[in-house]
């Protein structure tokens, strides 16, 4: 039996990945940057060799239909790598909420390409292994390499993929998380992104995406904390722009979480460094500089609707673990 496990952190968006050029590759319209989250993982094994039909078990149960096919045609792609036709066992458990906008399958497909192609023995370099996270879940490219990183969009499999612009202890941010609810979000990212083309929003989104990358890789170079904040609110409320305006329209905002947006633009006026971004879920994350994590959190958690706050600093790149 062939079996390897690995550990793989979510991130989070600070200029989106919203619509695809090419679905099936997942090659993104547009170029995006992301931070680990160094405090949230999932921890995936996988063993190719005693099964007879690939079975897939998540946080402790099997996976309903629908996942397991996702991951069955994620491992044909390894299987296809490695000349094998062997079926696997994959037990993946996350600690944090699957499907809530946490990027939990970017982080569980991260882990599952490092763990599949460790077992089968294929040694892939930190670009080859984002190019293959891509297919399984976009925003999985941004899970391999550590700290800051930038998706470049490419126009084909060979040239997208992820690179590290910065390493976690380049600056110490925090992502305060105001989770608001941990149900499993009506439409998933993958059905969204199939509607971003609908949008008449998306065209001028997608067109000046490269000034806000600018932007913002800059400011994570010169740990220019203001500027980064106003910009990751900005490109935030393009996405959900696109989302609201496609057809038929998401709406991934609860009222608690626009009383969040607001009241962090009021935090960030009388001079508490921070600021949110959403990803496809109701959650808001809220950045700042490491050492006002406890004032930020202590504000979140005094807004009613918010359940809990999950701390997460800058994070390192997948990796494989012993058992």
């Amino acid at each position: 039996m062939k079996q390897a496990t690995a550990i793989a952190h979510p991130n989070i968006a600070f200029i989106k990945y919203w619509g695809n050029r090419d679905p099936n590759l997942r090659i993104p319209e547009n170029g995006s940057i992301s931070m680990n989250l160094a405090d949230l993982s999932v921890k995936t094994t996988v063993s190719f060799g005693n099964e007879e039909e690939d079975c897939l078990i998540l946080n402790g149960t099997p996976a309903d239909a629908s996942a397991l096919q996702r991951v069955s045609r994620f491992l044909d792609l390894i299987r296809g790598l490695a000349g094998i036709h062997e079926r696997a066992r994959v037990i993946s458990e996350n600690d944090f909420p699957t499907g809530a906008g946490i990027a939990s399958s970017a982080a569980a497909f991260a882990a599952l390409a490092l763990a599949a192609t460790a077992a089968v023995g294929l040694h892939l370099s930190e670009k080859d292994l984002s190019r293959l996270a891509r297919k399984g879940s976009g925003s999985a490219c941004r899970s391999i390499p550590g700290g800051y990183v930038e998706w470049l969009p490419g126009e084909t499999d060979e040239d997208s993929y992820a690179v590290s612009i910065a390493p976690p202890e380049h600056w110490a941010l925090t992502d305060c998380i105001a989770i608001l609810s941990t149900h499993h979000k009506p439409v998933g990212s993958t059905e969204g992104h199939a509607l971003a083309s609908t949008s008449p929003l998306q065209s001028a989104r997608v067109a000046d995406t490269p000034r806000r990358l600018n932007v913002v890789r800059r400011a994570i170079l010169e740990r220019d904390f203001p500027a980064l904040a106003e910009m990751i609110e900005h490109d935030s409320n393009l996405m959900h722009a696109v989302m609201m305006t496609s057809t038929p329209p998401l709406f991934y905002w609860e009222p608690v979480s626009l009383t969040i947006m607001k009241a962090v633009r009021e935090w960030r006026a009388s001079g508490l460094p921070c600021g949110y971004t959403l990803d496809a879920g109701p959650n808001v994350h809220v950045l700042c500089p490491s050492e006002f994590a406890g004032e930020v959190t202590n504000h979140l958690k005094a807004i009613p609707g918010v359940q809990t706050v999950l701390l997460a600093s800058a994070g390192g790149p997948a990796r494989l673990v012993k058992e």
